[in-house]
């Protein structure tokens, strides 16, 4: 007789707001007076996020009850998309630099991005506000960038963006592999069956 039980897990899609950890509380001292997506929902026991999105970046975040399942993620080649609004009106050559692969710091190791996806979009995305105002064009024009990368260096898109002479004002992630962040609501939490089948 076979006495092994079937491990049930719970997967979700997050629209991670701005300012909040991807993760679910800290010891840290400093991060005790910090906002958790933990908050945000009554995730099942043992939920990780699958990655993560820095405190001041939005979008897309997938969770899992299962560890392995988050490892093999992680590991593999997934591609993420981000758009991003920069500070200045971005040219072709900085577009073809990013595309390109550019220098970046990484743990006080200078370090070159794989080549990656890049293009400029021809409308402004239609995101709910942020929670923290984000200057206004009387400050000088903006202008919205996609970018799609395969790796995740720590905050690498924004440095990259930097190395260029286009600051990040705003990042928000709209994919990981086949998953999309769509008509997701700031803050909303779909259940989803699986998250195989990323790419």
């Amino acid at each position: 007789m076979d006495n092994s039980k079937v491990v049930l897990h719970h997967h979700y899609k997050l629209f991670k707001p701005y300012g909040y950890l991807s993760q679910f509380g800290s010891n840290a001292k400093h991060e005790q007076k910090k906002k958790f997506i933990s908050e945000l929902f009554p995730f099942e026991n043992g939920t990780m996020s699958i990655g993560r999105l820095d405190e001041d970046s939005e979008g897309l975040l997938l969770l899992t009850t299962d560890g392995k399942l988050s490892d093999e993620i992680n590991k593999g080649d997934t591609e993420k998309e981000y758009y991003l609004q920069v500070d200045g009106d971005i040219t072709d050559v900085a577009i073809k630099q990013l595309q390109k692969g550019v220098e970046i710091g990484f743990e006080g190791i200078k370090y070159n991005t794989q080549p990656s996806k890049v293009r400029k979009l021809d409308s402004i995305p239609e995101f709910p506000k942020r929670s923290k105002k984000i200057r206004d064009d009387r400050h000088g024009p903006t202008s919205w960038i996609s970018v799609i990368i395969s790796e995740g260096k720590f905050r690498q898109v924004r440095k990259m963006t930097s190395a260029v002479g286009f600051p990040t004002l705003r990042l928000v992630r709209v994919r990981i592999g086949h998953h999309h962040l769509g008509t997701m609501q700031m803050a909303e939490v779909i259940k989803v069956e699986s998250l195989l089948k990323l790419s």
